[in-house]
Formats: C-alpha cells, structure tokens, sequence
C-alpha cells in the first residue's frame, strides 16, 4: 500500500527538470547542481491541529506544506528548484493523497519545483517538506543587515490569515469577505518574484510566518538594530476591516502569523525603486516604518502615542 500511494504522488507531482538526474523510485536522489549558483535549502512541519485546523480540505493541506517552505526561499531571493515530502497519515488513504499531491503540484508547477523524493509512515497527520533553490553568489538576502535609516516594508496585506482562523474558529456566517480570509489562510501565496527582484535592493529580509512583531523582530534582533512602525501604515485588506473593528484588524496585522508575506528593509535612496519594482509585481510594498539604533520593534498610534501590543506572535512551544 505504502508505494501505490508513492506512485499516486509520483504521478500527480511529475515535473521535468534536466537537472534532475534521479528522482522517486530510488533510495536517493541525483542531482545536477546549475554552475554559478549558491544552493539554499529549508524545512518545515505542519501538524493536523497545530499548523492547519482539524477537516482541512486535502488540497489545501498540500497546498500550504509547500507554501510555508516556498516562503522561506522567497526570503533569501531564491529561485526554487526541488522538494522532498515526508507524509505521515493516521491510515494509507488514497482520497486524501489524491488531494493533498493535486494541491502541492498547483503550486509546484509554475515554478517548475520538482517533487524528487521523501517518506511516508503511519501516525498523526504530519507533512514535512524540505525545499531547495539556488541564487548567484552572495546574493542571498538574509536577516542581519538591516541598517539605522533604512525604510522598513511588507508585501500584499496584514492579518488576513489570523483573521481567517478567527472566522473558523468561532464559526462566523460564510459571505466573501470570510471566505477571502480562510482562503489566505489555506492557500498563502508566496513572494518567489518579489524575493528575487529584492535581491539588490533589500539589505534584509524575512517572511512573515509568525508575525510581524515577532519576524521583525527577528531583523532587528539579527542587526544590532530597532525598528519603529506606524499602526496607521499597515496594509489591511478590505475584507479584514469590513468583518473586524480597526483595533482588532490592527492587532491581526501585528501580531496575527500565517501571512507569509514579505518584511524587508532598503536604504531611503532605493525606496521609490522598490516599490515601483514591486507595483509592476502586482503584489506591491507599503512602507510601515523604520530602522533606528536601539532594538526590539515600537509601534506608534494614529495619533503618535506609543502603543502597548498584547502579543509579539506565535511561538512554537508556548504554554
């Protein structure tokens, strides 16, 4: 059973790549590593409960374990180019499977990301993918070297998933505006172009899975820096203010994870550039903010006041 269900994946997920020497169906894979490329790899976990709500449509579970990951490679510009998938399922279930390779191979196909190998077992349900890709030599943006006077900015829109687990959680009417913010919960979209345009531009860079006090923070933490952002800046989406006070939008934006967009900082001269680059995108850059001397993440009110956050974003192991 367990290698029928390889073989449905297999056959769901084929991707051609010439640098793909050995792929699914051998006890490792072969591959060609480009010339003048840096490789740069990531994983992640998702847990039934933990990472995704219990009867969570198949697809989107496939969806998402290969989102969060492309995510990551967004953050350091790279290109993606191959993935490994670890399946754990309570039972072989071939329904499921089906559904879960159909929505890791929607997202797969526009990069050309090539499923290559990787695992499955019986217990809880687990997904763990592992990502590959590759950038130019020193080109790799990383989060240390944010610097004082940078502008700070993030992709698309803020708190759009917290707020759809809000709508999930305590079960809020269906209408477009709830179904738009489940749909970003379940299906991120990750910022591949916007990453790589950045790689020139961007001194630092980090994409926004926990929050975007905490992911900041992470920057700042990484820099020697601080960073201040103004609350009335945060892009928000319509459907998050049409459902939701401007407080609780406001705290969704802030502290509310699962985004998957991108915060990064670039000095005052690229600014205009930038967010030209990123317009012609169609995901666009809001300015929020920027880097002083100091360190942690300050946000100031609409009417300057600093404002007192309850929550710095998720945390993996938190009580």
């Amino acid at each position: 059973m367990e290698f029928s269900l390889i073989e449905r994946i297999r056959q769901r997920t084929a991707q051609g790549r010439e640098d793909v020497r050995v792929g699914i169906g051998d006890d490792a894979a072969v591959l060609s590593m480009p010339a003048g490329q840096e490789q740069i790899a990531a994983i992640d976990t998702m847990v039934e409960g933990v990472h995704f709500p219990v009867g969570t449509a198949p697809a989107d579970i496939g969806w998402k374990a290969l989102a969060v990951n492309l995510s990551d490679l967004a953050a350091m510009g790279a290109s993606p180019a191959w993935a490994l998938l670890a399946l754990t399922m309570p039972q072989a279930d071939a329904d499921f499977v089906d559904g879960f390779a159909e929505g890791f191979a929607q997202l797969a196909q526009p990069y050309r990301l090539a499923l290559i190998g990787g695992d499955t077992t019986r217990g809880a349900l687990t997904i763990s993918v592992a990502v590959h890709g590759f950038a130019p030599p020193g080109k790799a943006l990383t989060r240390d070297a944010a610097c004082v006077g940078d502008a700070v900015f993030v992709t698309g829109t803020l708190g759009d998933a917290a707020a759809g687990l809000h709508c999930l959680q305590q079960r809020l009417p269906e209408s477009a505006h709830s179904s738009y913010l489940i749909e970003r919960l379940n299906r991120p979209t990750p910022r591949i172009a916007a990453g790589i345009a950045l790689r020139d531009a961007a001194h630092a860079c980090i994409d926004v899975s926990d929050g975007l006090l905490a992911d900041l923070g992470h920057i700042c933490h990484a820099s020697g820096v601080g960073a201040e952002i103004d609350a009335a800046l945060l892009p928000q989406s319509s459907a998050l203010l049409s459902l939701y006070d401007d407080a609780t939008a406001r705290d969704f934006a802030l502290s509310g994870g699962d985004d998957y967009e991108l915060c990064f900082t670039v000095p005052a001269t690229r600014v205009a550039e930038v967010s030209a680059d990123l317009a012609r995108l169609g995901c666009g850059a809001t300015r929020i903010g920027r880097i002083v001397a100091g360190e942690g993440v300050r946000v100031r009110g609409a009417q300057g006041q600093w404002l007192e956050t309850l929550s710095s974003g998720w945390e993996h192991f938190s009580a």
